[in-house]
């Protein structure tokens, strides 16, 4: 940490951040602005304090199934770590298992560990891959985020439609084009260009 800023709190950061872009942070509807500025980021990043082992708890099963198990649609709201802006969408998650079936909520709990951090897509979707992973050994995973990103929404280029897709895959997905395809089909996209 700074030196200069030791001993400062975070509610007088945010003060001083509110008096520099031009607002008085003693004014009515400011007075509690820095208070909830801290409990909001410490939510938005408490991802940094969550271990991905405990997300799974147990809820690994053996189970003989061998096809593909894909939850699709898991919302996710992150902050971008260049403007600590966020960004929102939708991730799809796939495996094929490997002897062992994991508890469906853990998938959108393990969206929730790495999203919770200051992030960029790319990370994000790889961290997500890799943890399912190194977790459950599965024949092969899968992951795919379409989001949308306010730092090109509201600021720099504007662009009020665009959405950022960015992809991970591991085993079988990686090295198999008809199960990467057949998770392409079922996640509804039309990526056909999507690099393995």
């Amino acid at each position: 940490m700074n030196k200069q800023l030791e001993g400062v709190s975070f509610e007088e950061l945010v003060a001083e951040m509110i008096s520099r872009l031009g607002d008085d942070p003693s004014r009515e509807g400011l007075i509690r602005t820095p208070d909830r500025v801290k409990k909001s980021m410490e939510f938005l990043t408490s991802g940094y304090r969550v271990d991905t082992a405990n997300v799974i708890n147990g809820a690994l099963f053996e189970e003989a199934h061998k096809n593909m198990v894909l939850v699709k649609q898991i919302e996710v709201y992150s902050l971008c770590e260049h403007h600590l802006l966020p960004f929102f969408g939708k991730v799809h998650i796939g495996y094929v298992p490997n002897g062992k079936i994991v508890g469906l909520s853990k998938l959108a709990r393990l969206v929730e560990v790495f999203a919770r951090r200051l992030q960029v897509q790319e990370r994000l979707t790889e961290q997500i891959a890799q943890a399912l992973w190194e977790l459950i050994d599965p024949e092969g995973v899968g992951v795919i985020i379409e989001a949308q990103h306010l730092c090109m929404m509201m600021r720099g280029v504007q662009k009020q439609n665009s959405k950022t897709v960015t992809s991970a895959m591991r085993g079988t997905y990686l090295e198999d084009s008809m199960t990467r395809g057949e998770f392409l089909r079922l996640c509804g996209t039309d990526y056909s260009s999507v690099p393995p």
